[in-house]
C-alpha cells in the first residue's frame, strides 16, 4: 500500500502514520544540524515505494518547488538520494537509500568527513602551537592531546566500523552488553 493516496494529479493525502513519521524526522533532523525541509524530504522518499519527482514532493509536503530543489541538491550532496530516471516521464525523479544499514553508514561517514577530519586537522595544529608556546600553555596543552587522542581513536574506529558488511554490522550491535564481557575491565 502507497503511503499518500492520490487525490487528483497535483493534490496527495499522506497517511496519519506517514505524517507523523515525516514530521517528527523533521524534528529530528533540526535537533542534528540539519534543515527540516530537508528531513522531511529524506523521511518522504524513504517512506515512498515509488521514485519521486520534485513537482510531487512539493505537493505532498506543501513546501516551495525552489526549497524542494535546494534540499534535494543538499540530500544528493549527502549521499542519501539519488536520481534515477522513470520510463515514460522526462522529468528526474529521486529515491532515498532504503538499506537503513548502508544509510547509517554513509551519514556516519558524511559527518566524520564534514566534522571529525577538520576538528583533527585543527586540534593537531593547536597542539603543536601549544608545544612551541613552552609552559605557559602546559595544561591547555594537555587538553588539547588528550582531546585529539580521542577524536583520532574514534576516528580509527569508525574507520573499522565502516568497514563492516551490514550483517556485521548489526551482528556488533546485537551484541551490546555482551562486548564488555570480551573486554578486560
Amino acid at each position: 500500500m502507497s503511503v499518500y493516496t492520490e487525490m487528483s494529479e497535483t493534490k496527495h493525502t499522506l497517511s496519519s502514520a506517514a505524517q507523523k513519521f515525516i514530521l517528527h524526522w523533521g524534528e529530528m533532523g533540526t535537533r542534528w544540524g540539519i534543515n527540516r525541509t530537508v528531513a522531511q524530504i529524506h523521511a518522504l522518499l524513504y517512506l515512498s515505494s515509488r521514485p519521486l519527482p520534485a513537482e510531487e514532493i512539493a505537493a505532498i509536503l506543501s513546501v516551495a518547488r525552489s526549497n524542494v530543489s535546494t534540499s534535494l541538491h543538499e540530500l544528493e550532496g549527502w549521499r542519501v538520494v539519488r536520481q534515477v530516471s522513470v520510463f515514460g516521464d522526462r522529468r528526474q525523479h529521486f529515491e532515498s537509500i532504503k538499506d537503513i544499514w548502508e544509510m547509517f553508514r554513509i551519514i556516519l561517514e558524511e559527518r566524520k568527513r564534514r566534522e571529525f577530519d577538520p576538528t583533527i586537522e585543527v586540534v593537531r595544529a593547536c597542539v603543536a602551537e601549544a608545544k612551541k608556546s613552552g609552559a605557559s600553555d602546559a595544561y591547555a596543552r594537555e587538553r588539547m592531546e588528550e582531546m585529539l587522542e580521542f577524536v583520532v581513536l574514534m576516528s580509527a574506529l569508525f574507520d573499522e566500523f565502516r568497514n563492516l558488511s551490514p550483517t556485521a554490522m548489526k551482528g556488533l550491535v546485537k551484541l551490546r552488553g555482551g562486548i564488555r564481557k570480551l573486554l578486560p575491565a
